[in-house]
């Protein structure tokens, strides 16, 4: 099997896993604890597969260093003093915790969709901007936005679920208005580190993998996210996402249409 075979096998994958996982709320209230991890695991091997055969694999393995590494210390530091996020707690239901704070299947999960919502920034900076520090730029912050669509019908989900707590509930449907600035600034900060570091890694300039791929990977996940805030009672950040991610999915399909032979 060749790597692009193996890629889009893992696209359908994770497709598959989160129709079964929304076909389960509906039916039984709750999935398997093993279907998040699961799940995860499956569309970051996407991503990390995706990006290093987009980009060449010492530039897609630098992006998963930065984007783990800032997301773990981004994470840690909030739980610790709740300086980024506003203040608040991990469960156990995620698993194993770095330093007892931070479960490990968190920085997994954020290059999950940091690397899905880059590729779409990216595909759209680059019309305006082919080359130069305003594409960085741009990417970085539009691509913070993008991954921050997605939080605002996660967010509330999960805190349900009960994988994590704040201590002081905010005003978006319990979450603090802090939080989605820190996620903004986690993405932004991880995505400019890795702009900064390009010109010294050798690699593609221009991806050779197909957005929509990693365009139609962010709609799963959102998809789920929204299907199941609705199939919840969280009609709020259901919706909220629908209007917050549809147009990232959209440009991502459509910049890449000439590409998905």
């Amino acid at each position: 099997m060749n790597l692009r075979k193996l890629i889009f096998g893992l696209l359908l994958l994770s497709i598959g896993l989160n129709g079964i996982s929304l076909i389960l709320v509906a039916t039984v209230g709750r999935p398997p604890a093993v279907m998040t991890p699961l799940t995860t695991l499956v569309v970051f091997l996407f991503a990390v597969l995706h990006a290093g055969a987009s980009y060449g694999w010492r530039r897609g393995l630098t992006m998963l260093v930065i984007v783990v590494a800032t997301g773990l210390a981004f994470e840690s530091v909030g739980v610790a003093t709740g300086f980024v996020y506003g203040p608040y707690h991990y469960t156990d239901l995620l698993g194993p915790k770095f330093l007892g704070l931070v479960p490990f299947l968190i920085p997994v999960a954020w290059f999950m969709m940091i690397y899905p919502s880059f590729r779409i920034a990216d595909q759209l900076v680059a019309r305006i901007f082919p080359h130069g520090l305003w594409r960085g730029v741009l990417t970085a912050a539009l691509a913070a936005v993008a991954m921050t669509a997605w939080d605002l019908a996660m967010d509330p989900m999960m805190v349900m679920a009960g994988h994590w707590v704040w201590e002081q509930p905010g005003a978006y449907f319990g979450v603090p208005i802090q939080n989605f600035w820190g996620w903004w600034l986690t993405t932004f900060t991880a995505l400019a580190l890795y702009q900064l570091v390009l010109r010294w890694l050798p690699g593609k300039d221009e991806p050779t993998m197909p957005v929509a791929w990693t365009a139609t990977s962010y709609a799963v996940m959102g998809l789920t996210t929204v299907a199941t805030d609705f199939m919840a009672g969280l009609s709020g950040p259901g919706l909220v996402g629908i209007f917050a991610m549809l147009p990232w999915v959209v440009i991502g399909w459509i910049n890449d249409r000439s590409k998905l032979n």
